[in-house]
Parts: structure tokens; C-alpha cells; sequence
């Protein structure tokens, strides 16, 4: 995912997650809209797994965060550590707890498919 980033133009600091979900710490140039990038990596990755014998397809959505400049290597550390990180939470409750701590709207017949 990461060439996929770099061949289309924007920058994947970071990408990890579980067998569920994946996060990425993205840099987009200010002339890429998110949808834009998403697409790229959903859809290259998609299209390389299936040229490569697996059966996978990616969730319809996806959820986005802005972060700071500051909080780049908290969030690098965040994702470094998924596996720990799950094992006490799983990522549909995480999910959930940050929509409603930073009071995100959301309709929970559409969140988490």
C-alpha cells in the first residue's frame, strides 16, 4: 500500500492494523482530496491481492481523522502497536468510543458494515 501511495503521489507514513481493519497515517499534497487516496489504495490493493490468488474485498466506507504535526509519532506508536492494543479492545468499541468522545455524528445502522 505504501508504493501504491508513493506511485499515485502521496506519502504513507505508516500502515498496520488486523485482520479486521487497517490504519494509515497518510500525507496527502493539498491537491488530492481524501476520497481520491482512498480510492488508490483500495482499489490497487484490492485489484493486487485478487492478481494474486486471494479472495478479499474491502468494506463499502471508511473512517478519517486529521491529526497535528505533534501528534505524528503518537499516532506512528499507535499503529506499531495494534496487535497489543486490540487484545484489550477490540476496534468496532475503540471506533465507537472515538466517535462519541469527539461527538462525530453517526447513524450506527451504517457504521462498522
Amino acid at each position: 500500500m505504501a508504493g501504491i501511495a508513493k506511485k499515485q503521489g502521496f506519502q504513507a507514513v505508516i500502515i498496520g492494523g488486523g485482520p479486521d481493519h487497517v490504519h494509515a497515517l497518510l500525507l496527502l499534497p493539498p491537491s488530492m482530496a481524501l476520497a481520491k487516496a482512498i480510492q488508490f489504495l483500495k482499489g490497487s490493493s484490492s485489484k493486487w491481492l485478487h492478481e494474486n490468488g486471494a479472495e478479499f474485498s474491502w468494506q463499502e466506507g471508511y473512517g478519517a481523522f486529521s491529526v497535528s504535526a505533534s501528534q505524528t509519532e503518537g499516532v506512528i506508536r499507535y499503529i506499531k502497536n495494534q496487535a497489543a492494543h486490540h487484545a484489550k479492545k477490540s476496534f468496532a468499541e475503540e471506533f465507537l468510543e472515538f466517535l462519541r468522545k469527539y461527538d462525530v455524528p453517526y447513524d450506527p445502522n451504517y457504521v462498522l458494515g
